[in-house]
């Protein structure tokens, strides 16, 4: 059996964003593995306007198969105003049938982890058929930041990480027989 493909998806794309550093920082945890092909997404790549507002035919298209090619996901949320950015909100609404029946892992942060933005999230993927998996890392801006610019994660959130990407295999792989 081929390996699973799992999108590490960046849900911010305003300037000076951190979850770049995240999102490298998941990837090179979990391509030491081998277990699955991980690439990253960075929703800002495909330049979608607000859902409903101009002619997006291009984008949402590209958007599509994008998310059309993977097997599951990595969520990197940060919380904005207790939610997630509205950025990632957009582009979770330009699709739905390539959502449907795949996994997802959420890492957060923010001044509480972003564990209300990572609630919010779990939510919305409910409603897009995708199953969000139990084990959550959660980073804090106060002590995996310095200076809240310059990710470095203490060591413990290895485990989390290695944990979530276990669940988001497991449950992409079972969930592929589905489609």
């Amino acid at each position: 059996m081929s390996k699973l493909n799992i999108g590490i998806i960046l849900g911010s794309t305003r300037q000076g964003r951190v979850s770049p550093q995240v999102g490298e920082w998941v990837k090179s945890i979990a391509d030491k593995r081998g277990d699955a092909n991980y690439e990253i997404v960075d929703i800002a790549d495909f330049k979608l306007p607000l859902f409903g507002e101009s002619d997006a035919t291009e984008q949402a298209t590209n958007w599509n198969t994008k998310l059309a090619s993977l097997d599951g996901f990595v969520f990197i949320v940060q919380e904005y105003n207790h939610s997630i950015s509205a950025s990632l909100k957009n582009s979770l609404d330009y699709a739905r049938e390539a959502w449907n029946n795949k996994a997802a892992g959420i890492v957060s942060y923010g001044s509480v982890g972003g564990a209300r933005a990572a609630e919010h999230l779990r939510g919305i993927l409910g409603e897009l058929s995708v199953a969000d998996v139990r084990v959550h890392p959660a980073l804090s801006l106060f002590t995996d930041f310095e200076n809240g610019t310059v990710f470095k994660p203490a060591d413990l959130h290895l485990t989390n990480v290695n944990g979530m990407l276990d669940q988001v295999l497991a449950w992409s792989g079972a969930l592929k027989t589905l489609r």
